[in-house]
């Protein structure tokens, strides 16, 4: 949970609207609102049970501005084109596939972020970016559209 922190350091100055694709267990959409309470967060799962997890730690929490919405980023794309300032994921599939699907709803000068794999790899858009966290170096994938 921790690491879901090192977000914080990539994202775009004044970023208010955040977007957090495939949050599973809320992570790292969760902490990111913790820490950054003026923003408005949208927690994305497309499985059901997960939904449900995530709708009573936003209440539990009493997180306001946290959205969490049960569908897939292709589903959202058009009712929420160029709403978000940053686009987040954790483990959510290949991050040139997600960048192509998530720029329709970014903001002009938006960035996504993406945690990475153990090594860098070739990709086609964007770039590896290394990380100090608190147990070593991480990799995040970010891309800024032009």
């Amino acid at each position: 949970m921790l690491d879901s922190l090192l977000f914080v350091r990539l994202l775009p100055p004044g970023a208010r609207r955040i977007l957090d694709v495939g949050s599973g267990a809320g992570v790292p959409g969760v902490p990111l609102k913790i820490v950054l309470a003026d923003a408005a967060l949208t927690l994305l799962e497309a499985r059901a049970k997960r939904v449900s997890f995530l709708a009573a730690v936003v209440r539990e929490l009493g997180l306001l501005q946290c959205e969490v919405l049960n569908a897939r980023l292709d589903a959202i794309r058009g009712d929420r084109a160029g709403h978000y300032d940053a686009v987040v994921m954790r483990c959510a599939g290949d991050p040139t596939t997600l960048y192509e699907a998530a720029l329709p709803v970014l903001r002009p000068g938006g960035v996504v972020i993406a945690s990475g794999p153990p090594t860098s790899r070739r990709i086609a858009v964007g770039a590896w970016r290394e990380v100090d966290g608190p147990r070593g170096r991480r990799l995040f994938w970010t891309h800024q559209p032009p």
